[in-house]
């Protein structure tokens, strides 16, 4: 019996050690935890960059578009002749542009003077006719043109109306304009377009006021700025 003593002494210190671990754990835990007014987030090492002016770069609009342009205008009842001028545009939006344009075109009344005998309608051969428009247009069809099997560009097809002023023949009329283009886009600051328009407005040159549909065909240079 005397043996068993140191055996139970032994068990009694383990049970005593591990008893006092146990009390330990949660003092353990409590040191361990963040303190109550220091964010447990906190960024440790803050970096010291030194940041530098960034220029930014300016790159044009080109919103501005200047143009020339040649075609022919057929003029109700004096045949189609000659036609060129000049356009002046704003690009407001990529899809929605507003557009000066005018021009000039010599109509003849030569038919006329084959049948009358004591002249034409015109007191001379050939009579000036100008016009200008103001017209708003949307670029609805964008795309691209392909002129070879490896070389394309940017294409706009669009459509116009707008208001202006004809003279013709010493009469100044108002005019209603509308029409489609298409505008092929080579670089940045140059495109190649051609337009089909109908103007209206009336004449009474012989004889009998009446609304005419003078349509014109054109082709021309923009150029942007």
């Amino acid at each position: 019996m005397p043996a068993a003593v140191p055996f139970v002494k032994t068990s009694a210190a383990l049970l005593l050690a591990a008893a006092s671990a146990l009390l330990a754990l949660p003092a353990l835990a409590q040191d361990n935890k963040p303190p109550a007014d220091k964010p447990a987030n906190e960024q440790v090492i803050v970096p010291q960059v030194d940041r530098r002016d960034v220029k930014l770069p300016r790159f044009a609009s080109n919103d501005i578009s200047v143009g020339l342009f040649g075609g022919t205008y057929a003029t109700a009842n004096f045949g189609a002749n000659a036609v060129a001028g000049v356009r002046l545009g704003y690009h407001i939006t990529e899809d929605v542009f507003v557009e000066g344009t005018y021009g000039r075109s010599k109509v003849t009344d030569e038919a006329f003077r084959q049948i009358f005998p004591n002249g034409g309608i015109f007191p001379e051969p050939k009579q000036t006719l100008s016009y200008y428009n103001v017209m708003a247009g949307w670029n609805i069809l964008p795309g691209e043109v392909f002129f070879w099997r490896n070389y394309a560009k940017i294409s706009q097809g669009y459509i116009l109306a707008g208001v202006g002023s004809t003279n013709f023949a010493g009469q100044k009329r108002q005019t209603i304009a509308y029409g489609a283009g298409l505008r092929v886009v080579f670089t940045s600051w140059f495109a190649v377009q051609a337009d089909v328009r109908d103007h209206v407005y009336s004449l009474d040159l012989l004889g009998k006021r009446q609304s005419n549909h003078n349509l014109e065909f054109t082709a021309g240079l923009t150029f942007y700025f």
